[in-house]
């Protein structure tokens, strides 16, 4: 199993995305904090990239899986490699 994300890969350019898109909700929220918007709007974008991030690894995570399979037979350490990685998430 490798360790490291493949930068061509077409999972890869769709988690990238997602980072983005992100990014482009922190600056709002940068931006919301800055105009002294209510807590309750600013929680709940906080919340939007937070799942986005989340979401960004679980698609890293679920890549590798799949490279994994593919190459051939996964062993007990690869999932439990993943598994680990996973748990970090939260």
């Amino acid at each position: 199993m490798t360790q490291a994300v493949e930068a061509t890969s077409t999972g890869t350019t769709q988690v990238v995305n997602r980072i983005k898109r992100a990014q482009g909700q922190l600056s709002g929220v940068l931006r919301m904090l800055e105009e002294g918007r209510e807590l309750q709007e600013v929680v709940n974008q906080l919340k939007a990239v937070s799942r986005a991030l989340d979401r960004a690894g679980f698609a890293i995570i679920a890549a590798e899986l799949r490279e994994a399979a593919s190459s051939g037979p996964v062993t007990e350490d690869d999932l439990d490699q993943l598994e680990k990685v996973f748990l970090s998430l939260h």
